[in-house]
């Protein structure tokens, strides 16, 4: 084989891999079109004037609910949330923890939402970076009087969609604060006294709210 003719082989080869590798990705779909797409759903809820009265605040966080299961992985923030003492704990446990974290992170997420949205807000998506499974999304909310409220998110490729598996709200990471929490009534307290605590809808503060 000639030179020349090497050459083009090897472009062809790149080529080829750079064609396979754009696939694979617009398969996957980038984060910050997923993550959107979801939080827009969460808006149109949130906007909605039928759902705005206090009578509605449970129809409202129910419909909220099903658009967050479709892009939130509860079980792996359930999983970091408890850190270390997540091995500890028998299948059943972790069985049980995880609906018990998905309703307060579900109810913590909203609240900060909520807090942050008004009828004039904007949300500019400003920049993602992904590293290979990883990615990390920014976004900030401009609210109708000029104020910004930063909310990134942290999310990882299963399969065809990014999941994600952290918020930051004002540079504090939802899990992050939840795991400080959490480790502090179990070495306090127990393991126990946490899940008990989580059963009587008792309010761990997630982030903080405008």
């Amino acid at each position: 084989m000639t030179l020349r003719s090497k050459s083009i082989a090897v472009c062809a080869f790149n080529l080829g891999l750079s064609i396979l590798l754009l696939s694979t990705s617009a398969h996957a779909g980038l984060p910050t079109e997923q993550i959107k797409t979801t939080v827009d759903k969460a808006l149109v809820v949130l906007r909605d004037p039928k759902l705005k009265p206090a009578a509605k605040l449970k129809e409202r966080r129910d419909q909220l609910k099903q658009i967050l299961y479709a892009r939130f992985d509860f079980t792996e923030m359930a999983k970091r949330s408890l850190g270390a003492n997540w091995r500890r704990r028998t299948p059943q446990e972790q069985a049980e923890f995880v609906p018990l974290f998905t309703e307060v992170l579900e109810h913590a997420y909203a609240d900060i939402i909520e807090s942050y949205i008004d009828e004039k807000s904007k949300i500019i998506y400003l920049n993602e970076r992904v590293d290979g499974s990883f990615a990390d999304v920014n976004s900030k909310f401009l609210t109708s009087k000029g104020e910004e409220y930063s909310l990134n998110y942290k999310a990882h490729l299963v399969d065809s969609e990014w999941k994600v598996y952290d918020v930051v709200a004002e540079n504090i990471s939802l899990v992050n604060n939840y795991r400080s929490q959490f480790t502090r009534v179990i070495s306090k307290d127990s393991y126990e006294e946490l899940v008990r605590r989580l059963k009587d809808k008792r309010e761990f503060a997630g982030a903080p709210k405008k």
